[in-house]
């Protein structure tokens, strides 16, 4: 496997679609000139956008986190240009952008140095050959202070390993359970 480049990455988008939209370079302004969060085609790789759909873990009914028996009352959904996630807490979002994987490549998605340096850790599990979807992002908070995070500003960067072949089993053939995601999705067995 190897690491692809900006000209790959901007290739397979335009040609298969492999990301909408596409932004084919950093952004690093708003429209009003404002400094955001960088987003776009970077050196090598792409670094997606978090909507502004966030679903942030409350206590409100003494929920328990259960991976096997998920309810979606360990949440409050909110949408909004910045989302608040209390201290030592956690949240779930989508990206901006919709993926679609070429069979012959792996992604690895990891959090912006913006947000690491300030204890705010992004996690997204790898993106699997001919998975396609909205991007699920889990959001860690892990400061004793409550944290800010930029709707539809840039948070993780995609980056795109191709292999000399495609596999033999894709996403898609074993039709996992979080293809062609559309909205936040929580855990699912």
């Amino acid at each position: 496997m190897s690491i692809k480049e900006d000209a790959w990455i901007q290739k397979m988008a335009e040609m298969h679609n492999m990301i909408e939209p596409f932004i084919p370079g950093q952004v690093k302004e708003g429209a009003n000139g404002e400094r955001v969060v960088s987003y776009g085609l970077s050196s090598y790789g792409y670094d997606l956008r978090v909507s502004n759909e966030f679903k942030i873990f409350t206590n409100v009914y003494n929920s328990i986190v259960d991976p096997k028996s998920f309810t979606e009352d360990a949440f409050v959904d909110f949408y909004g240009k910045e989302c608040i996630i209390p201290p030592n807490s956690f949240a779930l979002a989508r990206s901006i952008e919709y993926f679609r994987i070429p069979r012959n490549v792996l992604t690895l998605c990891i959090g912006k140095s913006t947000y690491a340096r300030c204890g705010i850790i992004v996690n997204v599990t790898p993106f699997e050959p001919e998975w396609e979807g909205y991007v699920t992002i889990e959001i860690s908070n892990t400061t004793p202070l409550p944290a800010k995070i930029y709707a539809e500003e840039g948070i993780a960067q995609v980056l795109f390993f191709e292999a000399a072949k495609q596999c033999n089993i894709s996403y898609a053939d074993r039709k996992g359970k979080y293809q062609k995601q559309i909205g936040i999705t929580t855990a699912l067995v």
